[in-house]
């Protein structure tokens, strides 16, 4: 197959890359370089079926082109983390719902098949924990610029499924929980890369708020064999897939984890929310998926455990130069 990964140079992407050139598949990555970086997919260049594009998702001519040589699409470019999204709300919207709008238009010229990753945020304030896809998406205010990531991600979705039902692009939704792994920056606020980093060089540990929300941690590996078993089978077409692992800890407890796997003397340090992205913001107490659907579609189950998953964070940074 001849798939195109849009933000194919981000840490999800990169790693899908790999897997699809470990089968045999010949890949085009596109990415701006805006998140992603050249370094995760350096060790790919050599590869005669890798190939990358240096551009934007929101350059059609250069998105149709790449979507012709192709026999699949899956579109991963988008604003990434908590504080870009605080920090620059109109890159996020902007980003997230343009870039969108191109790829599915010029898939559909050619009705080649899609795969959007959309995000565990558009849950947004559900208490329905477990969150099952068919479940209510509860936002919050539009004046807190939290959720403008959450209810643009949405609209990708809304999006691609009014591509499939309207217009016969097929189509494959997926919503992704936190997902870690090598490669991962915590540039963008990603919380495990950022703990690693302080337990390995002494640095305090901070988290925030009380540290009791929760969250669900999936190593990339996992996330991107449920990607490529879905695009591969049939039956996804039209539908939504919660992604990840359901092993829940609290953001103390990993703190803890970490530093007890980093063999760290770290303090653990606890700032407000409204110190860290100021005043307002809002957080959700617990975010678990129900991987029931999947597992039925495609048997996925997570394989690592939350400290294998660590350990491996960890001894990436560790190895860093």
């Amino acid at each position: 197959m001849r798939v195109l990964i849009t933000g194919g140079a981000g840490f999800i992407g990169s790693h899908l890359a790999e897997a699809y050139l470990d089968r045999g598949d010949e890949v085009f990555v596109l990415d701006d370089l805006s998140t992603g970086s050249i370094e995760n997919i350096r060790h790919l260049k050599p590869n005669p079926r890798f190939h990358y594009t240096i551009e934007s998702v929101h350059h059609a001519p250069t998105v149709a082109e790449l979507v012709d040589s192709c026999d699949a699409v899956v579109h991963l470019a988008a604003a990434v983390g908590v504080r870009l999204i605080v920090e620059s709300p109109v890159r996020t919207i902007e980003t997230n719902v343009h870039g969108t709008e191109v790829v599915l238009a010029q898939a559909n010229k050619k009705k080649k098949k899609v795969l959007i990753a959309s995000t565990s945020e558009v849950y947004g304030l559900s208490e329905q924990v477990p969150f099952r896809e068919d479940g209510n998406l509860v936002l919050g205010p539009t004046s807190k610029g939290r959720w403008s990531y959450a209810c643009s991600k949405a609209i990708d979705e809304f999006l691609a499924l009014a591509y499939w039902r309207e217009r016969k692009l097929p189509t494959v939704i997926v919503r992704l929980f936190n997902t870690v792994g090598p490669r991962q920056t915590g540039q963008y606020g990603m919380v495990v890369p950022t703990f690693a980093k302080q337990a390995l060089t002494g640095r305090p540990i901070t988290i925030y708020g009380d540290g009791q929300q929760s969250r669900c941690f999936c190593h990339v590996a996992d996330v991107v064999g449920a990607i490529i078993g879905l695009m591969d089978h049939s039956r996804a077409v039209g539908e939504v897939f919660n992604i990840g692992s359901d092993e829940e800890v609290t953001i103390r407890g990993l703190a803890d984890r970490v530093k007890a796997l980093a063999g760290s003397d770290s303090e653990i340090v606890a700032i407000p929310y409204e110190q860290a992205y100021g005043e307002g913001f809002e957080d959700m107490p617990r975010r678990v998926p129900d991987l029931a659907k999947v597992g039925g579609l495609i048997g996925y189950r997570p394989t690592r455990t939350l400290d294998q998953i660590l350990q491996s964070v960890i001894e990436f940074f560790r190895d860093a130069p």
